[in-house]
């Protein structure tokens, strides 16, 4: 198929502005949200053990290291805007593509921004008395329905829209916004886990055995159950494919961000987490959802408390600048291959952006938001989302053999080693969603398989317009 760096009707492309520091900034920016703030005490509930609590956060590392490994031969081989989408349309057609680009854009996405913009709404209400989020200032009732606005909804709206507003008017507004703010979630976690391992080494560390043995059943599966909250907060990884359209030497430049970015996170990850069991017994943090704001008080008293809080909501917007930033590539994409709405196909012919498709995600996102039902359907993707992982993991697979002529910039390192384990280890989240959440499982393939009768409309339109 053609390029979708390509117009269809000769107008304007997307412009290559990204280089090889604003692409890792993209990677690590997107991925360290609030989840290294909040996992590790859900894991700790899991294992007990400080010294599984770090392992689980280095074989996540090196597991996502693999999928970074696997994806940039992909992106190497296919430097277009809409990264994952592309792959899965060239190694298995055109509606595979678009499955993963529907639930991509009405949900998973989408849903996502908008539960980013609710947790920056409520660090920031607990910050700020008067944005206080369950603060109702307005309700009426429709046909007998209570419906309530609070300022936390407000708040998480405001934050959609003038980040969308700001990466409409340019990519390198967007990206210069992400490297200001990763690099200082970056410096923040460096600052926090050096000082908490110079001033903690007096305190007793924990870091042995809880007695329970290495061969017993439960500690196995705690430590996968574990592993699932590390990827959880390792999520978004992938995410600076979507751009691929804009970065610059993207045979050199995208494989190097994929990697350095997976690396950088991994080392912060383990330095904070060695951060807070330095700072915390392992009886503190069992079940603890703030664990760096107690980690820093216990340490450093209630003022490093809210300076943590600080550096998790701007960790938070980061996070969320990140996602708006990429994610309506994949829209953008779609619509220039005729499979999604035509307009969003257009890149503005002065900030050189894909505006319309920032704007209708963004908006799209705000919806959810004040809906409040973003939970719920990112919960019903997560499942389909992982298979879609493991469609774009074995892409290299069937690529390397439909297509053995492929010009290929960067190879898979350790291949076919590498990308097996990165298939066998979401293939075994897949199972683990399956078996603990079989309701929401199947309910994520229902709502992705809502957009074939949507996808054979746009493909029939498509064929018909190439016909004339």
């Amino acid at each position: 198929m053609k390029s979708t760096n390509e117009d269809p009707g000769g107008s304007k492309g997307l412009r290559r502005q990204l280089g090889l520091f604003d692409s890792t900034m993209i990677t690590a920016g997107i991925v360290i949200g609030s989840g290294i703030f909040l996992t590790t005490g859900i894991m700790a509930t899991h294992v007990p053990s400080a010294v599984l609590i770090i392992a689980a956060w280095v074989v996540g590392g090196l597991i996502t290291l693999a999928g970074a490994l696997t994806y940039a031969e992909l992106g190497a081989a296919f430097p277009e805007a809409g990264g994952q989408y592309v792959y899965l349309r060239e190694a298995y057609g055109p509606l595979a593509g678009f499955l993963f680009g529907w639930q991509h854009f009405f949900v998973y996405m989408s849903g996502g921004i908008a539960g980013l913009g609710v947790v920056f709404a409520d660090i920031a209400g607990s910050l700020i008395p008067a944005l206080a989020a369950d603060r109702v200032v307005a309700s009426s009732s429709v046909a007998g329905f209570d419906l309530r606005v609070q300022t936390g909804q407000l708040v998480a709206i405001g934050v959609i829209l003038v980040l969308t507003a700001l990466n409409y008017i340019g990519v390198r507004v967007g990206s210069s916004i992400q490297n200001v703010l990763t690099v200082i979630k970056i410096a923040t976690l460096v600052a926090f886990g050096v000082l908490g391992l110079i001033y903690g080494r007096g305190l007793e560390i924990g870091l042995g055995s809880t007695g329970v043995e290495a061969g017993d059943h439960s500690v196995v599966a705690g430590f996968g159950l574990a592993l699932i909250a590390v990827f959880w907060a390792f999520d978004g990884w992938n995410n600076v494919t979507f751009v691929s359209g804009e970065i610059m030497n993207p045979g050199r430049t995208l494989p190097r961000a994929l990697i350095m970015g997976t690396v950088l996170i991994t080392i912060l990850y383990v330095l904070a987490n060695l951060f807070y069991v330095v700072a915390l017994p392992m009886s503190d943090l069992v079940g603890e959802l703030q664990v760096a704001e107690q980690a820093a008080q216990a340490l450093f008293g209630t003022t490093a408390a809210k300076l943590v809080a600080i550096a998790v909501t701007l960790s938070v917007l980061g996070a969320l600048n990140g996602s708006i930033l990429s994610g309506p590539r994949v829209a953008f994409a779609m619509a220039r291959d005729g499979l999604f709405f035509k307009r969003l196909g257009r890149v503005h012919p002065r900030f050189e952006t894909p505006g319309l498709a920032i704007l209708a995600m963004g908006l799209w996102s705000a919806v959810l938001a004040l809906s409040g039902t973003f939970e719920t359907i990112i919960t019903f993707t997560i499942f389909v989302s992982v298979v879609f992982w493991i469609a774009a993991a074995a892409a290299v697979f069937t690529l390397r053999r439909t297509r053995p002529d492929l010009p290929r910039p960067y190879r898979t390192w350790g291949y076919p080693i590498v990308p097996a384990l990165f298939v066998l280890a979401s293939v075994g989240i897949l199972i683990n969603t399956l078996l603990e959440q079989p309701r929401e499982a199947l309910a994520g393939l229902g709502v992705t398989l809502v957009g074939l009768p949507c996808y054979l409309v746009w493909r029939k339109r498509n064929q018909k317009r190439h016909v004339e």
